[in-house]
């Protein structure tokens, strides 16, 4: 007779490092298993071709995933010259070849005018939604959508290696940037056309890949073990200025009230903690100068 596993009630963030081969879906449903988790969510994902950095939220802290889709997002990649294909990548099927005559100052200039404020149109082959579909699903159909450029923004782009028709790239970016898309804008303005052969990111917000941790590493570890790799929940939102409530500011707080906080601007969303240090959650300061609770924990 099969035992039935209990759903845990456990919050926290889990920066895992994925594997090639597998959807983020994949991963998260993984993760949720070995930790008995009865709530997860993802911070937005990557896909089954590319590996790295991809937090996972656990309980409460999927109230606060949306505020890392938001951050900038660094990957190292691998763009092939000469050849694009159907997806911009190496899973697609090769539309065409061309001869490879490039020198390193020629593309390192390259390079160089792509970093800052860029249009990208978003590939059809995307998760993005049209009419309630992906768009890949369109794309598989062989059925093309018109999709709106839209601007992001490359903090930076750096030459690691490059040999032949091969060059490695790091690259520091915006949310919502395609490396897919600028790897063939790399072909294009080289003339030789191009395709993402490989992707890993390595640092999403204030995170690092050296701080993820494999599925299979998870296996090998009990649930304690688990949990010790568990970040709290207010980790996605660091950044935010912290407020330290008193007693009676906490109560109302919790009760779902607005309190009173000089010298806050308008707008501002803040992280709130009660006098032991305890996270409450987030408030956003009103036109009255008032801070309203805006998500709370129920920890």
């Amino acid at each position: 007779m099969q035992v039935k596993r209990i759903k845990r009630k456990i919050s926290g963030v889990l920066l895992l490092d994925k594997s090639a081969g597998i959807s983020s879906n994949y991963a998260l449903q993984q993760a949720k298993r070995l930790y008995q988790a009865e709530k997860a969510g993802h911070t937005g994902t990557l896909d089954p071709m590319a590996t790295g950095m991809l937090p996972l939220c656990f309980g409460e802290a999927t109230k606060f995933s949306r505020f890392l889709l938001d951050a900038s997002k660094t990957y190292q990649a691998i763009v092939k010259l000469g050849q694009t294909t159907t997806t911009g990548d190496s899973e697609g099927e090769i539309l065409s070849t061309q001869p490879v005559d490039v020198s390193r100052p020629q593309l390192v200039k390259v390079l160089q005018d792509l970093v800052g404020t860029i249009s990208q149109v978003p590939p059809m082959y995307s998760a993005l939604k049209h009419q309630g579909k992906a768009l890949y699903t369109y794309a598989r159909q062989g059925v093309d959508i018109e999709r709106k450029s839209r601007e992001i923004t490359i903090y930076q782009l750096d030459l690691d290696d490059f040999s032949g028709d091969e060059l490695s790239i790091t690259v520091s970016c915006s949310k919502g940037t395609y490396i897919r898309v600028l790897a063939e804008d790399i072909g294009k303005a080289l003339g030789c056309g191009a395709y993402m052969q490989a992707l890993r990111r390595t640092k999403i917000g204030p995170f690092s890949l050296n701080q993820a941790v494999t599925l299979p590493q998870l296996e090998q570890l009990d649930l304690a073990g688990r949990d010790a790799l568990l970040l709290p929940v207010d980790a996605l939102i660091e950044t935010m200025q912290k407020v330290i409530l008193d007693t009676q500011s906490t109560y109302y707080i919790k009760q779902g009230q607005p309190i009173w906080l000089a010298k806050q601007s308008a707008g501002a969303i803040l992280r709130l903690y009660d006098d032991q240090g305890c996270f409450l959650g987030i408030g956003e300061v009103t036109a009255e100068g008032k801070i309203a609770p805006k998500r709370l924990v129920v920890l």
